[in-house]
């Protein structure tokens, strides 16, 4: 009887910590409901396939076959970390004349990088300044990101001519992101085409198959042509009109393979095309190859780099397998969010969002360098990265239980500390001061908006304490230490005493919200509650480094001005008491709400004040004038402030820049048809509204507790 017994509350207790334990989420099965599909060519449905440092973008035949119909679309872009041209410097302009001497108040004027226009000057002041502004035009330009080439298919109609997205029917594509490939269908003249398409895990390398019987007709082949680029602000990158200017050859070639040369007056790369069987590659023109065989089927791969090295060969099976193992293990490690057991009607749409966001950072956003703000798709701000988004491009990596996908980018900054000290000495500052829009060198590129941005200067302090949260061990110590204090030592020797009322201020500055002007900007909020969370995580970095606190630091710490705030609301900054009556301070970005959300609570500011700024927003703010990135930073500052269905309101929001394609991308404008700050700030809001931040003691805070967000998860980390 007792053995019986005993075996009974066994038994009941086997079955108690199975009903306790949740069942582990079936990731592939959440990866692949969440496939995108098109039927039909969509401009602002183009899928890519990429390993974080080289991305190749496909229209509806798996290839790039319609560049130019896709060019204002989300364009077909091929490019890598390591891909940039600069124009001929045929007028000898040295970066030093793009300087102008401001001086806000901090000891001596500084020079800065920008694009002053002065009209109104004498015949001698303007052509000075006529030589000045090409300077800046040049430097803003130069270097820009290359578009490396286009690999689609060459197809031929029954006439002879070739074929338009018109003459394509029957059209089915899938991105297969468990796979990590595109698998695309579609019929021309009757006849039936399947193409398969991956990119190489760690090589820059596309890989294809092709089925057609077209291709036996001399119907069909594989087209590659390479343009002259085009330097402009925002575009494809693709110049097809100055073939002279440009040379692009056959070097080597053998029965299965061609290497060919390109130069771009300074610039040089290779590209390898190998493919299987017997099929012949044919100059039709300059820069324009095609690759012909006799067989129904053409499998090839092709590899881009800036030296005529390639590892072996191997065949597009061999590259489609890597590709895969690669994919999975990305989505079988990291976190995890499953919305499936959710009843609220929104939550597919969410969980849509949050699935391609994944996906698309990682294959976009993941290289040496910051990435830009359209990835390796196509070019915005001349293909330059922006460093106040490196936190909303990478910072979810972190979060998301992947560290190794941002740490790269932050060796990035160890290469240009030399360029990053020379900014703060040339304006009497300590320590080294981050750029704001820049290229691999670290050149400053000028701007009248971006060389007074002072937020980007503490995102490396706290993306560091994200990596070291993962990764709590001396050798992240070691690796970051240095950085964080030079860091902060700027941030110290820029924030002013104010002897008078016996407090640090921060003045001379654009915000984050960038309609305020520098010569007139004091203690923007944001900027005040990032410099006393930066100060103090560098403090807690030499305690870790078992060195003393710094005393200055500790100062400033304690004597920050608070938030400064009218009518019970938080203005702008203290120099805008007319905020709230003012549509030039209610637009563009909401960052004070930055101030309880990306960061934790602090004591420069009372949590009622901010609850009622909050809500002011909610309701007033011009909407139609945001970015991506502003919904993630309401939705943080609502889950910590207690608004959890304002949290998946702010994510949901029916709003342009809002809007998420197809695809995935978040769509901002009809120049900024991708922007994957917003997919990144989106993941990171979802991880914090998930697994909370420092101090939290409610499950999934950013949900509400309503019955209908039966949100799972895995592997998330907490915020701090």
């Amino acid at each position: 009887m007792k053995i019986s017994l005993l075996n009974l509350f066994i038994a009941l207790w086997l079955c108690a910590s199975c009903v306790m334990q949740p069942k582990s989420i079936d990731r592939e099965a959440l990866v692949t409901r969440n496939n995108p599909v098109v039927t039909a060519f969509d401009t602002l449905s183009s899928f890519s396939v990429g390993n974080g440092s080289f991305a190749v973008t496909v229209d509806a035949t798996g290839l790039q076959t319609f560049q130019e119909f896709y060019a204002l679309g989300v364009p077909l872009g091929t490019q890598s970390h390591w891909g940039w041209h600069s124009f001929p410097n045929t007028k000898d302009y040295k970066f030093e004349e793009t300087l102008e001497s401001y001086d806000f108040g901090h000891g001596q004027p500084g020079l800065y990088s920008v694009q002053l226009r002065m009209p109104g000057l004498n015949s001698v002041e303007a052509k000075s300044f006529g030589r000045r502004m090409e300077a800046v035009d040049y430097f803003r330009a130069n270097p820009h990101r290359l578009h490396l080439g286009i690999v689609g298919l060459e197809l031929l109609k029954t006439d002879g001519s070739l074929a338009r997205p018109e003459d394509i029917s029957d059209v089915s594509q899938t991105l297969d992101m468990w796979n990590g490939r595109i698998n695309s269908a579609f019929t021309l003249d009757s006849s039936p085409f399947k193409v398969s398409t991956v990119c190489h895990p760690s090589e820059d390398r596309i890989a294809a198959r092709i089925e057609s019987p077209l291709l036996k007709e001399g119907k069909a082949g594989v087209k590659f042509r390479f343009p002259y680029p085009t330097g402009q602000h925002s575009d494809d990158a693709c110049n097809w009109n100055r073939p002279a200017d440009h040379l692009t050859k056959i070097v080597e070639q053998g029965d299965n393979f061609a290497l060919l040369e390109r130069n771009i007056d300074a610039t040089t790369y290779f590209i390898k095309i190998v493919w299987e069987g017997q099929a012949t590659l044919k100059e039709k023109s300059p820069h324009y190859f095609v690759l012909e065989t006799q067989g129904d089927h053409l499998a090839f791969t092709v590899d881009f780099a800036p030296q005529a090295t390639f590892t072996a060969a191997e065949t597009f099976e061999a590259t489609a397998l890597q590709a895969q193992e690669h994919r999975q293990q990305f989505w079988k490690n990291g976190g995890v969010v499953d919305f499936s057991q959710c009843t609220d009607e929104r939550a597919k749409e969410l969980e849509r969002r949050v699935v391609l966001s994944q996906y698309l950072t990682a294959i976009q956003s993941a290289s040496p360098e910051p990435p830009q703000e359209t990835g390796l798709t196509y070019n915005s701000w001349f293909g330059k990265f922006h460093l106040e988004m490196h936190w909303w491009h990478q910072a979810h990596f972190a979060l998301w239980n992947r560290p190794e996908l941002l740490a790269p980018s932050l060796e990035w900054y160890e290469k240009v500390e030399p360029v990053a000290r020379e900014i703060a000495e040339r304006q009497h500052f300590d320590g080294i001061r981050w750029m704001k829009m820049t290229d691999p060198s670290g050149i400053e590129a000028p701007s009248s908006v971006g060389s007074f941005l002072i937020w980007q200067q503490p995102h490396y302090v706290y993306m560091s304490e994200l990596i070291y949260r993962q990764q709590p061990t001396p050798e992240t110590l070691k690796k970051h230490l240095h950085l964080v204090l030079e860091s902060a030592k700027f941030m110290a020797s820029f924030a002013t005493l104010d002897s008078a009322n016996d407090r640090y201020i921060i003045k001379g500055v654009i915000p984050a919200q960038e309609t305020l002007r520098p010569a007139e900007t004091v203690n923007p909020p944001f900027e005040l509650s990032y410099w006393r969370f930066a100060l103090s995580i560098a403090q807690q970095w030499r305690e870790r480094a078992g060195m003393d606190r710094d005393p200055q630091w500790d100062d400033i710490i304690n004597r920050l001005s608070h938030l400064a705030s009218k009518d019970g609301l938080y203005l702008a900054a203290e120099s805008a008491p007319q905020t709230y009556e003012d549509v030039r301070f209610t637009s563009d970005h909401m960052i004070v709400l930055g101030s309880v959300g990306i960061l934790p609570q602090s004591p420069l500011l009372e949590p009622e004040i901010m609850k009622t700024t909050f809500d002011w927003i909610w309701d007033k703010w011009n909407w139609e004038r945001t970015w991506g990135w502003d919904f993630p930073t309401v939705a943080m500052c609502a889950a910590r402030l207690g608004e959890p269905e304002k949290a998946v309101g702010a994510l949901l929001m029916d709003k342009r820049t809002n809007t998420y394609l197809p695809n995935g991308h978040n769509y901002q404008t009809e120049r900024l048809r991708i922007y994957l700050p917003g997919n990144g700030g989106l993941l990171t809001a979802v991880a914090m509204m998930c697994a909370g931040w420092d101090g939290n003691t409610v499950p999934t805070p950013g949900f509400p507790k309503d019955g209908k967000w039966d949100v799972r998860w895995e592997g998330l980390s907490p915020m701090p």
